[in-house]
């Protein structure tokens, strides 16, 4: 096991721990092609070799995720990136995404709170599968703080990262947000492929990121219905009540900032959105990403297609994120077509 650095332009450097659980990790230095695409392979697509159902709170259920979750660990991506060269114009497009603020303390936040709520898990294999989803958020902090460092972006300081006291609904609140925001980003991502906004070196550096998210997602969204599964019926309706308080927490958060960026905008006093970042890129980002109109209907088409596509490659037994899904159906009976 190796700890990979890499030196921003001012000299700083960034430093990447070891993966937890004995797994290996290969900085870019010892990179061999073949063995690169091999990994990023291995890491879109896993089949559970067991015939029968996976019903969530099984053994043989708890056994495949925890085994999917390491099996498609990638040793190679995202890691510390040789960042493309960019011309002014794309450099500013890039700086100018009101997101890195956000994007940088998102990661710190939801690496603690994984780390925090795997150390309460008594079950090996669930705490270990979470402890590898930390230690991944730590990984994508890396990389966007070598980013930011190598095209100059500036950042606000980053406040005190601080263990959760009660660690299951800091994990839930991470778990639910993140099945929201990737679900959006991987449309708003295929969006800027396809525009062409961004030169394609850039948006090719992200890729194994949000392949990366979308396997954080397929194990949240079974370990929930595991954890279900397994409460006897006068908890799960204590823990269908905090999941409900955890969908209204995130619904009020996203009003709030929405409502920080209107007033910072319209000259007032915006609360804690230092230099107007904004939560709800996800969902309101098209045009930061492309210089085409894009009507709500059609994000809503192409992020269900991307959803679709980036989870087809792992085994169809295992449960996928529903909500967010479901919502863009839903909205998209009463959107206008073409």
């Amino acid at each position: 096991m190796q700890t990979s650095s890499a030196a921003a332009p001012d000299g700083a450097e960034f430093e990447l721990s070891p993966p937890p659980g004995g797994l290996g990790f290969s900085p870019s230095a010892t990179w061999d092609p073949v063995a690169v695409a091999a990994a990023d392979h291995a890491a879109r697509h896993w089949q559970w070799p067991e015939p029968g159902p996976l019903r969530p709170g099984t053994e043989a259920h708890e056994r495949a995720v925890a085994r999917m979750f390491r099996e498609t660990f990638n040793p190679y991506k995202p890691t510390i990136i040789d960042w493309p060269k960019l011309t002014p114009e794309a450099r500013e497009r890039l700086i100018s995404l009101p997101i890195w603020d956000i994007a940088v303390q998102t990661e710190g936040k939801a690496r603690l709170r994984m780390v925090s709520y795997a150390n309460s898990v008594t079950n090996p294999q669930w705490r270990e599968a979470i402890g590898l989803n930390g230690w991944e958020e730590g990984r994508h902090k890396v990389v966007l703080a070598n980013l930011v460092a190598a095209y100059g972006i500036a950042l606000e300081p980053e406040p005190a990262y601080i263990e959760p006291r009660d660690t299951e609904w800091a994990y839930l609140v991470t778990g639910f947000s993140e099945c929201i925001d990737s679900f959006f980003a991987f449309g708003l991502f295929a969006l800027a492929k396809r525009s062409g906004f961004f030169p394609p070196e850039l948006v090719d550096t992200f890729e194994p990121v949000m392949q990366e998210e979308c396997r954080h997602i397929l194990l949240f969204a079974n370990w929930l219905a595991a954890h279900r599964a397994r409460l006897p019926w006068w908890r799960r309706i204590a823990f269908e009540a905090r999941v409900a308080a955890v969908w209204a927490f995130l619904g009020w958060e996203r009003i709030g900032i929405a409502r920080g960026m209107d007033d910072d905008r319209s000259g007032g006093k915006a609360k804690d959105t230092a230099k107007a970042q904004d939560n709800n890129f996800t969902v309101t980002g098209s045009k930061a990403v492309s210089d085409v109109d894009v009507k709500l209907g059609e994000l809503m088409a192409l992020c269900l297609a991307e959803n679709d596509r980036r989870f087809a490659g792992y085994d169809a037994r295992l449960r996928r994120p529903t909500t967010a899904p479901f919502l863009a159906r839903l909205a998209r009976r009463f959107l206008p077509r073409g």
